[in-house]
């Protein structure tokens, strides 16, 4: 790789990606709302305009998409719904036509997608990459992202997409949030417990990124998963143990989490089961397969 332009750089996969990159060597440089300052160059769009600084791509060999609203970060309104879709399929829309009318050197493109493209339920059936799409909101929402991200195959671009799980960071995200209550002695399943939660440690996560830039024969969607699924009964009693915390408290019922974070509660209540046999096929290695030993490097760094 002689240059990699990351979008959506700001958040905790840019961030540690952006790390990665400099640690091997690579030039980095960032594409978001505002110029920052520091010690990565960056370029501006204004993706609701469909206003781009094209000099961004003129010499990146590599884009990591990962620009787009944050799931989580509030309640689904639908002024909130529109807002998450629209952000990711009018930044994905931007690039592709910057790309089609001038000359750049991007071989290949790296998005982000999430396993919420299966939907979620309680179902034992695993997710492979060839399943159908589900059919909430989610589901939705990254179907058609990924065949926005699709469409930038047909400037001969190879296209990958990692379809990401539950990330876990010791610099927020899930991990924090699950982790916070434990910590006070308030923590608790949530639900039936009985959920698959498909997790994944963040710098496992980056090696996928980084692989699917490197490696010319991978092509098409891939599940950003550790090899490990658990329940979140699971979860939440290796977090108390990682933390040497009690875990007394009773689950918590999904008519409470319905009242705190309305319809997101579908996310938290059922999860979903989703394979990592795909990305295993190509030799990538996991540095943390089981999340005894995720927790342990997160939780005590």
């Amino acid at each position: 790789m002689n240059q990699v332009l990351i979008t959506g750089a700001s958040g905790l996969i840019g961030s540690r990606l952006t790390e990665m990159l400099q640690q091997g060597g690579v030039p980095v440089a960032h594409l978001g709302r505002t110029k920052t300052s520091g010690h990565v160059p960056s370029f501006v769009w204004d993706v609701s305009r469909g206003k781009i600084d094209e000099d961004a791509l003129r010499r990146a060999d590599v884009i990591i998409h990962l620009a787009g609203a944050g799931v989580a970060d509030r309640r689904w309104s639908a002024a909130r719904k529109k807002e998450i879709l629209d952000s990711r399929l009018q930044s994905t829309q931007l690039l592709y036509h910057a790309l089609e009318r001038q000359k750049y050197q991007a071989k290949v493109l790296v998005a982000a997608s999430a396993i919420g493209y299966y939907g979620f339920g309680m179902s034992d059936h695993e997710f492979s990459e060839s399943d159908s799409p589900g059919k909430d909101f989610l589901a939705d929402v990254t179907r058609q992202w990924e065949a926005a991200v699709d469409e930038i195959e047909k400037l001969g671009i190879r296209v990958v997409k990692i379809r990401i799980g539950i990330v876990l960071s010791n610099r927020g995200g899930a991990l924090a949030e699950m982790a916070k209550p434990v910590k006070f002695c308030v923590g608790a399943p949530l639900g039936t417990g009985r959920q698959q939660v498909s997790w994944i440690h963040i710098d496992d996560l980056c090696g996928m990124f980084l692989m699917a830039a490197r490696d010319e024969q991978m092509r098409g969607a891939y599940n950003g998963v550790a090899p490990n699924p658990v329940s979140n009964r699971m979860l939440t009693r290796a977090i108390a143990l990682a933390l040497k915390k009690p875990l007394w408290l009773p689950p918590v019922p999904p008519f409470v989490l319905k009242l705190l974070v309305g319809e997101m509660a579908e996310m938290l209540i059922n999860g979903s089961n989703v394979s990592a046999a795909k990305i295993l096929s190509t030799g990538f290695e996991f540095k943390f397969p089981a999340i005894e030993e995720a927790l342990k490097d997160l939780l005590h760094r």
